[in-house]
């Protein structure tokens, strides 16, 4: 097992009857004696959010409501623990479940909704999150004792539970929280789901939670209605039979349902798992087994028939909800999503409030499945905290739209999490959104956020470099211009990190001329900020974004750290870098080498709970002083910017003992090469090649216009121009180890559907190697004969 020589402290709050806590967040405790029905004082405009139209500014004041504070007449258990640091005493409340919940929201400067260390412009204006800061500062020492201790001095809590109590892979098991030192983040009250779903629906009650089209016909829900349905949907599957801490598995694309299904499940005491669409039925019959699914959601008949073929395997399934169209043919506890959700319409709230009454912050509530593209997926452990404890800092009702699979961890943290708790809009796009309707609702909808993966990104990019080669002389030569001017403005911006006064007036032509219209044409005329993250991206297709005046702003985090862990923002953004820690959270850099390549370990409050029924891989995640080890290598800069320099198990170790990252090495030969595409309508690989690769062929005097008119050779013309390629990126090598001796054009590009990229395009690589072995292994059949003047392509 991995150790530290360094480890940051584990507080805990040592609670007391005779003491009165006070929230780091909007309301503060200030009579525990007081009416828990007493009315908050604050501002009473709830303006309704518009899809579509001007985002929503609206001030934020202090609210102040009489509270009793969280430990009172309820359930208390307390174990005294005498530590090499002193003694502390651990405390686990259950709340009553009529305790208003204090909220989670920290609106701040211009900065956007996800808050890094050291993100913040100097001169902005005093945000929430400094008075909330501020006041922890001032009661932390009247109201509450904090005791801290490095986390390898715990005891033992249990068998499938970690030694130092951060980990725990019992389904019904809990973990110590990862609390900050006090005046840090990471110190706020922890909180339940139902605790943050509450407080957004006392702020927020007639906001628009919800938005959806359906053919012609638009929908939404307001924060009272989703709340209502997720109670609804909640008292559904306890009379459905779900038991506590059981899966709740839903198998389908982005919708209200799909939500509701997954706060549902979460207040019912289950577990919110979701499962992806790609999955096959063996796929889907794993998770739901390991899961113990009491019930799967399954959007349509497509994916029922899934369920249907493993169900006899699937000794826990109870019943199966479809939440789109009419069932083809009814089967016992087969039911519609209507038939479902009036289960639960006259149920009485008793015995749902009492397993509320009993969740408790530090327990899992939600699954999320790695890929597994080396063995079975794993079962990410996140607990109520981990959803709630993640910093925000908003001025806007944000408007995004939900598109990525919601079984992976960066669209759940961005459509679910961060919207319930800013009271923003999510819109669900339409199902075919990455087969090419995704620009088309980005511009029915003008979203302020907008998160891609890079793939998006880079198919984005190949559309516009198609229509730009189309497009007359005059034009393609503005463009050129233009986008020259904007990567040197952002370039020198970035540099200095700020903004470096009144724009010139070429950037304002620029801008005019080009950048607004771009923009518009993408539907992103007010997005604010612009992620990318789940996958590495490559440095051109950045460059290209900033020369559009679209910063791409780079999450990096893993379903471990239930989301981002870095982030790049407007006021500390580097090229390439994924940017600072989120606050709260921290980064080591495990055995650096002489260049400070290392690899990235996480701290935090946002680290999971473990593996599901796998306390061995948790293990081998987390060393001994609680550090998570992510198998990525990267480095800091002197400013602590954060660059991933590649992936350890992605290494290429030579006979003579050199590792080798193979990502730059890719990375240079995309950029070098751009010659191959994936249809846009359909997702499968294509044999055409976009207008810009027919363009560079004819420039090299090849009338190829197909891929299969380029593999194997045929084209002489073509494959000189690659290998030249392959000369450039071989002549910018770090080592001769690093050059590339062999290469052959595949017959059709990387696709999810052809399996080699996962559910959010990242490349599977062991998928890859066992897929294209055969070419693989010819190259070790001969001597590498690179193509040269004197060594030409046999006539």
């Amino acid at each position: 097992m991995r150790s530290s020589a360094f480890a940051p402290r584990l507080c805990q709050v040592e609670l007391s009857q005779s003491r009165i806590l006070k929230t780091a967040y909007i309301w503060h405790y200030k009579n525990r004696n007081a009416n828990p029905s007493s009315k908050a004082s604050t501002d009473t405009r709830r303006p309704q959010a518009q899809v579509g139209g001007s985002p929503v500014e609206r001030s934020i004041s202090i609210m102040s409501c009489d509270v009793p504070p969280l430990i009172e007449q309820g359930e208390m258990e307390v174990s005294d623990r005498q530590l090499p640091h002193g003694a502390m005493t651990s405390v686990t409340v259950c709340e009553p479940t009529d305790t208003p919940a204090a909220a989670a929201m920290d609106p701040a400067g211009q900065a956007g909704f996800l808050q890094s260390s050291g993100g913040k412009a100097e001169g902005s204006a005093a945000s929430l999150e400094d008075v909330m800061t501020d006041t922890a500062n001032e009661s932390s020492e009247e109201e509450s004792a904090v005791s801290a201790r490095r986390p390898d001095s715990l005891s033992v809590v249990g068998a499938a539970a970690g030694a130092s109590g951060l980990w725990n892979c019992q389904r019904d098991g809990s973990v110590e929280l990862r609390m900050g030192e006090a005046g840090e983040a990471g110190t706020e009250t922890p909180l339940t789901v139902h605790q943050l779903l509450t407080a957004s629906v006392e702020r927020f009650p007639d906001f628009t939670a919800l938005s959806w089209k359906e053919g012609k016909r638009c929908g939404s829900m307001s924060y009272k209605e989703y709340y209502r349905s997720c109670r609804n949907a909640a008292r559904s599957f306890l009379k459905l039979g779900l038991e506590r801490f059981h899966g709740v598995a839903i198998l389908g694309f982005n919708s209200a349902e799909w939500f509701i299904s997954d706060i549902g499940a979460i207040l019912a005491g289950g577990f919110a798992v979701g499962i992806y669409t790609t999955n096959s039925a063996e796929a889907c019959q794993y998770v739901a087994e390991n899961c113990r699914a009491n019930i799967i959601v399954v959007e349509n008949c497509k994916q029922l028939q899934k369920i249907l073929q493993v169900q006899d395997q699937l000794p826990h399934l109870k019943a199966i909800i479809q939440y789109k169209g009419e069932l083809k043919e009814k089967k016992p506890n087969v039911y519609t999503w209507s038939e479902f959700m009036e289960l639960g319409r006259d149920e009485p709230d008793t015995q749902l409030d009492q397993v509320i009454s009993s969740q408790q912050p530090n327990q899992c509530c939600t699954l999320i499945y790695t890929s597994g593209t080396t063995g079975q997926p794993k079962g990410v452990m996140l607990s109520h905290d981990n959803h709630v404890g993640l910093r925000l800092a908003t001025t806007v009702q944000e408007v995004v739209v939900s598109y990525l699979p919601l079984s992976h961890i960066a669209a759940q943290i961005m459509d679910i999490w961060i919207m319930l708790k800013v009271g923003g809009v999510t819109h669900f796009a339409q199902p075919d959104a990455l087969k090419g309707s995704l620009v088309n609702t980005l511009k029915e909808v003008h979203p302020t956020a907008f998160m891609g993966v890079p793939r998006v990104w880079e198919k984005m990019q190949e559309k516009m470099k198609s229509a730009g080669a189309k497009s007359s002389a005059v034009k393609r030569q503005v463009a050129v211009w233009a986008k020259g001017v904007g990567l040197k403005t952002n370039l020198a911006q970035l540099s200095q990190g700020r903004s470096t006064g009144r724009p010139a007036l070429n950037y304002r032509l620029a801008k005019k001329l080009v950048f607004l219209k771009v923009r518009k044409a993408l539907g992103l005329e007010r997005c604010r900020q612009c992620f990318t993250g789940a996958a590495p991206i490559t440095r051109d297709t950045l460059e290209f974004f900033l020369s559009l005046d679209i910063p791409l702003y780079e999450l990096y985090g893993m379903s471990e750290t239930s989301g981002p862990h870095t982030i790049s923002v407007p006021t500390g953004f580097r090229l390439t870098s994924c940017g600072k820690e989120i606050d709260g959270c921290k980064t080591k850099i495990h055995n650096p080498d002489q260049e400070g390549n290392g690899e990235i370990c996480f701290w935090g409050r946002h680290l999971f709970m473990g593996y599901l029924n796998q306390p061995d891989k948790t293990e081998e995640a987390l060393d001994a002083d609680g550090w998570l080890h992510s198998g990525d290598l990267g480095k800091h800069d002197e400013d602590n910017f954060l660059f991933i320099t590649g992936r350890i198990k992605e290494l290429i170790i030579t006979a003579g003992g050199e590792n080798i990252p193979p990502v730059p090495i890719e990375d240079a030969v995309k950029e070098a090469l751009p010659l191959c595409q994936v249809n846009e309508e359909t997702g499968e690989p294509t044999d055409e090649l976009t207008a810009e690769a027919v363009e560079v062929c004819k420039r090299l005097g090849s009338a190829a216009t197909r891929v299969s008119q380029v593999c194997g050779g045929r084209d002489r013309a073509v494959h000189a121009a690659i290998q030249e390629g392959m000369d450039r990126v071989n002549g910018r090598a770090a080592s001769n180890a690093q050059r590339i001796q062999k290469w052959l054009v595949l017959d059709g590009d990387f696709s999810i559907t052809g399996g080699e990229l996962g559910p959010t395009m990242k490349l599977k690589r062991p998928v890859v190697m066992k897929m294209y072995k055969e070419q693989i292994d010819s190259f070790y059949k001969e001597v590498a004969t690179p193509i040269t003047p004197d060594n030409p392509l046999p006539k």
